[in-house]
């Protein structure tokens, strides 16, 4: 029996313009609303993501970090 769906939290959360358009793009493509497509990349998120390149840009998202929020 599968399991069912429930948002069981709720939580503000601060987004840059282009990864709100992004995360709004993918939900579309994917004919969810924006909790369920990140309720889905959070629930699976070893498997949509690639290993060897996410280290590489979180460092590069860091370091341009203090720079995008002035």
């Amino acid at each position: 029996m599968p399991r069912r769906f429930r948002l069981t939290r709720r939580f503000p959360v601060a987004m840059t313009e282009d990864g709100y358009r992004r995360l709004k793009r993918f939900a579309t493509e994917a004919g969810l609303d924006e909790g369920e497509a990140l309720s889905f990349l959070f629930e699976n998120f070893d498997s949509v993501m690639h290993g060897e390149n996410l280290g590489h840009r979180l460092r590069l998202f860091n370091a341009e970090l203090e720079a995008r929020k002035k």
